[in-house]
């Protein structure tokens, strides 16, 4: 583990300063397919993506949708606790589509995992009502991603929940830019109607930040665009500065 770990990091050292993290954003053709086989593999995208699900606490039966599902790490886990739903992955690049389709082979034929190649901005489906929907490390990447939080929030059920995690991957990004990243997520769902928000942290380097929100059940006679819990202040930023 230790030496693919190295072998990882010195691709990722290698690749990154010669355009290489382009691909994390948009993977496309050969160049792509490796950068969905790195963020298939590195420990800590794991680690990071299988705790993203357990903070959705997915039940047997839950249907839920993945924004930015890259190659499908988070949809396995997922499907594996969700065996009597269905789990919807969306992506904007069909190089992710391709490798979630292979990881998760079984599941797509059994049609417990659906795939949909297209931009959030374009996301039309009918699959809905969701119990629950996840999105790691894509937010940051979204054009106006306070109106695409609102529309998915329109995908939920009433009493649904959603789960924004971002592990910031920019130079020199430490706990402080983690808990900035969970503050402008904590914002964004907020001024997108979510309410009940909370924060959780997860122990890597750089930390990874979930932040969780729930749509209103539906006899709750208070308005969901009420102001965000968390402490006012803090810069505008994208909470993802990549990918991986």
């Amino acid at each position: 583990m230790k030496i693919k770990e190295r072998v990882l990091g010195r691709i990722l050292q290698w690749w990154g300063p010669r355009g290489g993290l382009a691909q994390f954003h948009q993977p496309t053709g050969a160049v792509g397919h490796l950068a969905g086989w790195i963020m298939g593999r590195r420990s800590s995208n794991v680690a990071r993506n299988h705790w993203a699900v357990r903070l959705l606490d997915v039940q047997p039966t839950d249907r839920v949708i993945e924004l930015g599902c890259g190659p499908g790490v988070a949809l396995a886990a997922l499907a594996t606790r969700a065996p009597r739903g269905l789990v919807v992955g969306v992506d904007h690049s069909r190089v992710m589509i391709r490798q979630a389709r292979r990881r998760n082979r079984l599941a797509t034929r059994a049609g417990r995992v659906r795939l949909v190649h297209t931009p959030v901005e374009s996301l039309s489906i009918s699959d809905g009502p969701f119990d629950a929907a996840l999105a790691v490390n894509t937010v940051g990447m979204w054009r106006d991603p306070t109106a695409r939080l609102r529309e998915l929030a329109r995908l939920l059920r009433p009493g649904g929940r959603i789960a924004v995690v971002s592990q910031p991957r920019c130079p020199g990004a430490t706990a402080a830019t983690s808990a900035a990243a969970a503050h402008e997520l904590a914002d964004q769902l907020a001024e997108a109607g979510f309410e009940r928000i909370r924060t959780e942290m997860l122990d890597l380097d750089p930390p990874a930040t979930g932040v969780i929100g729930h749509v209103a059940p539906a006899d709750d006679t208070e308005r969901a665009d009420r102001p965000s819990r968390h402490e006012p202040g803090c810069a505008r930023r994208r909470p993802d500065v990549d990918r991986p």
